[in-house]
């Protein structure tokens, strides 16, 4: 058992967001930690390259050859359009919190 902080409440709620068929394979706890540490960051200003970012980084670890590890910009936007539910759930989970807003 884990013990729980308020990086991990903040994970659990990004988590609780995303349609569970979209969550990786195996342990997503730090990756979703460092949504979480996104949302409090950037609030609703999250954007996919932040998501992308981290999901890479996360992913280093676990499959350093995946062909996705490349700057955001560079991918295709079908690979792009993949982390567009994750920035969903970032910015509704950061709405809710009163983080960081989009500066007009």
């Amino acid at each position: 058992m884990r013990s729980m902080s308020y990086l991990d409440d903040l994970a659990d709620a990004i988590r609780a967001e995303v349609d569970p068929s979209l969550v990786p394979r195996g342990d997503t706890t730090r990756l979703f930690r460092m949504y979480a540490l996104l949302v409090r960051a950037k609030g609703t200003s999250v954007s996919g390259s932040d998501v992308h970012d981290a999901w890479a980084a996360w992913a280093l670890d676990a499959k350093p050859d995946h062909a996705a590890i490349r700057p955001f910009e560079d991918l295709d936007g079908t690979t792009r359009a993949k982390d567009e539910p994750y920035v969903q759930a970032l910015r509704r989970v950061a709405a809710r919190i009163g983080g960081p807003r989009l500066r007009s």
